[in-house]
């Protein structure tokens, strides 16, 4: 595609304006570089069409593409490393002034996948901690997923791992989409009965500690957010357990 100007945000529009493609450098600024961990990051595109837009960033210079004993990687070079600025602004202006998310936005799939790679390991108990998640208005094939834990790492699973379940949540995946937006935040989830955990009460106190939540969801909202139902400021209040 060409604007056909010579405009410099034309130029650059010509390769960033496809379908998909700045999804893409999102997720390769989150630290995914494999082709599978791409495609959960961006789960409603097809694998041929990631390929092709890989490949487009590639020849653009955008991104490298490795192999080292026979497994691919895609990393982005410093033309693409630039771009995160660009990715945090848009963010930032798309948490503000484009708030409102409807049903076709709401996918469990990308949410968990999110949820696992924001974890404060810091603060997470030692050994195994496995967090089933119960969404109330998914059908039953993407109903119930498992968080499986440790001071290490984060794993995401749809179905059930086999290990002892510590906390159950249970909500609906508006609810916790919202939560994790940060247009809801933990007090507010508690008092509405918008998310409740079930389990130890210790790890049910502590849970809300151990979930960093999006990196937009500190933005602050414009007035007429409020107005619309959501949340005038997304600063996350001390963490209350859900009921």
């Amino acid at each position: 595609m060409s604007y056909g100007q010579f405009c410099p945000v034309a130029k650059a529009m010509e390769l960033l304006d496809e379908r998909w493609t700045m999804l893409i450098v999102r997720e390769l600024l989150t630290g995914s570089s494999r082709f599978n961990e791409l495609r959960r990051g961006v789960p409603r595109m097809s694998p041929t069409l990631l390929s092709k837009r890989l490949n487009e960033l590639a020849r653009a210079g955008v991104v490298e593409k490795r192999v080292v004993d026979g497994q691919t990687s895609y990393d982005l070079t410093p033309a693409g490393q630039e771009l995160r600025t660009v990715v945090e602004a848009v963010g930032t202006w798309g948490i503000r002034w484009m708030g409102e998310i409807g049903d076709a936005d709401l996918d469990p799939k990308l949410l968990m996948w999110d949820i696992h790679r924001n974890i404060r390991h810091d603060v997470v108990p030692r050994g195994r901690t496995v967090i089933e998640f119960a969404f109330s208005d998914c059908p039953a094939p993407l109903r119930h997923w498992w968080l499986v834990l440790t001071p290490e790492d984060a794993d995401i699973c749809d179905t059930d791992p086999g290990y002892p379940v510590a906390l159950t949540m249970s909500t609906t995946l508006r609810d916790l989409t919202r939560l994790w937006r940060g247009d809801l935040t933990w007090a507010q989830a508690s008092r509405a009965d918008a998310v409740s955990l079930a389990g130890n009460s210790r790890l049910r106190r502590d849970f809300p500690r151990w979930l960093a939540l999006s990196d937009f969801a500190a933005v602050p909202r414009p007035a007429s957010a409020a107005a619309a139902g959501l949340s005038s400021s997304a600063a996350v209040d001390k963490p209350a357990p859900p009921r």
